[in-house]
């Protein structure tokens, strides 16, 4: 697609809007947040080898890591899967506890979905996941109608299964733009 595909700007303009939101409003929250998602008590990191060698210190190359984790000797927070790796249950090594702040915020070990998370475009729409405190829906759907203009409108929409996702679609309003 070209940068000059309708579509195709729309997202952009939508991954910069999600983008802003979060600097904004997400982000000044995190120190204060009374359940920071770097704990990950109720998600889960994707990561890759490179970043679990960064973040875990580990000195050991990533077939005798796989066969140590296979063998119920790795960090117990860490799953393999699909050439990836997933933690969960306890805080990301990368989060300092007594700043509630990231070690590696700006750095290339940083996981996308720290990123992303809890604002962030897909496929043309607008992702939020609720489960972060610093969300404001209304707040974020009235930033994403600033930012795509009066030519269109946000419809949001809660997934049946995970209730705390909810999707933000723009659609065009007839007669406008």
């Amino acid at each position: 697609m070209s940068a000059n595909n309708p579509r195709r700007r729309l997202a952009t303009e939508l991954a910069a809007a999600a983008a802003a939101y979060q600097v904004a409003a997400v982000i000044p929250h995190c120190a204060e947040c009374s359940k920071p998602c770097c704990r990950l008590d109720v998600l889960v990191l994707e990561l890759e080898w490179k970043q679990i060698k960064t973040l875990w210190q580990l000195g050991e190359s990533r077939p005798a890591f796989d066969r140590r984790l296979a063998a119920g000797q790795g960090p117990e927070e860490i799953r393999a899967g699909n050439g990836l790796y997933y933690a969960h249950s306890k805080p990301c090594p990368a989060y300092d506890q007594s700043c509630g702040a990231c070690r590696v915020y700006d750095q290339e070990a940083k996981p996308v979905g720290c990123t992303d998370f809890p604002v962030y475009e897909d496929d043309g729409c607008v992702i939020a996941d609720l489960r972060c405190e610093a969300v404001n829906l209304d707040a974020l759907t009235a930033w994403i109608a600033r930012a795509v203009g009066p030519a269109y409108r946000v419809i949001k929409s809660a997934d049946a299964e995970f209730p705390f996702l909810v999707t933000l679609t723009v659609k065009r309003v007839a007669g406008k733009g």
